[in-house]
């Protein structure tokens, strides 16, 4: 195993979130990527781990939230609104909180807590993100055909939806159109897509991907942010190819190979621009011998520096 030439200062927090979504299982999430390895793995490379354990998260049987399963909205409506506006913020104020020196990764837990990871990274400063993703996470209450907020956190996060997420934290938008890469999308509702097209929002589907190929993505990516100092990377399971990682609660067929994932994180690795990272979606119930749980320890590994050579 490889001794990173560059230590970090990584510290491990779950957010066993499942409100943002109605599928149950990934507020699993956690525990199926610490029981594959993460610490040990991380650890192994060089760099000093700490598990700081696991944010609350209201459960989604207790009766508060039971009692607000769904909130109107004008247009629309959200599921489990004040829940998962609570847990983010509580995310929010942990990620704010980190040393300038702490490389944090955040376990989820549904997309959604990433409205309060990022939140939390882009208040010490300008920040790029690489979203990576099979879905774009561009609804509103109004487009959303489902309600699910984990199909909101980009629109939130440039400012777009409910105020009680838009403002978590501090007011307003966190990001900048031109401060975010997508990559791997493959399935936009029709409005969502309407809408990310006109974001300003650079996004690489994955058909840019079997044209252009990843090193020419994951490249292109990094220059487009290169004016910036700090990368998060936000990646959600589902971006792989349910063949290599089965357990997500909404597979989509066409996805990230393994061997183009390892690419696309060794690459961002080498750039020493990402600060941290989320790691979401991860549905145990639904996997195969807890596989997607190890690929994203491997990813893990990857993007913090394990090469082949």
């Amino acid at each position: 195993m490889e001794i990173n030439l560059h230590p970090r200062n990584v510290k491990i927090v779950g957010a066993p979130m499942d409100l943002g979504q109605q599928r149950r299982g990934v507020d699993m999430g956690p525990s199926a990527v610490r029981y594959a390895g993460l610490y040990d793995r991380i650890e192994q490379l060089g760099h000093t781990v700490h598990d700081v354990g696991n944010i609350p998260v209201a459960g989604r049987d207790e009766d508060d939230v039971r009692r607000e399963r769904w909130v109107e909205t004008e247009g629309g409506g959200l599921r489990h609104l004040h829940a998962v506006t609570a847990a983010c913020h509580g995310i929010y104020t942990l990620a704010s909180a980190c040393d300038a020196a702490d490389f944090p990764i955040f376990l989820g837990g549904d997309h959604s807590m990433a409205i309060g990871t990022i939140s939390g990274m882009a208040a010490k400063g300008p920040l790029g993100v690489i979203w990576i993703d099979a879905h774009g996470d561009f609804n509103t209450p109004d487009t959303s055909p489902s309600g699910n907020i984990h199909g909101m956190p980009m629109a939130v996060l440039t400012g777009l939806g409910h105020p009680d997420l838009v403002n978590l934290g501090t007011p307003g938008a966190k990001l900048r159109a031109q401060d975010i890469v997508m990559i791997a999308i493959r399935d936009l509702d029709l409005q969502e897509r309407i809408a990310l097209s006109h974001s300003g929002i650079i996004v690489y589907t994955m058909r840019d991907i079997d044209e252009l190929g990843m090193a020419t993505v994951a490249r292109r990516a990094l220059a487009r942010l290169n004016r910036l100092p700090r990368i998060h990377v936000s990646l959600d399971m589902d971006a792989l190819e349910p063949a290599v990682a089965a357990g997500v609660g909404t597979p989509v067929t066409g996805g990230l190979t393994f061997r183009e994932a390892h690419l696309l994180m060794e690459i961002l690795a080498e750039s020493e621009k990402v600060c941290s990272l989320d790691i979401v979606e991860v549905n145990p119930i639904l996997d195969e011998g807890n596989r997607t749980a190890e690929v994203a320890v491997a990813l893990t590994a990857s993007l913090l520096g394990q090469q082949i050579l």
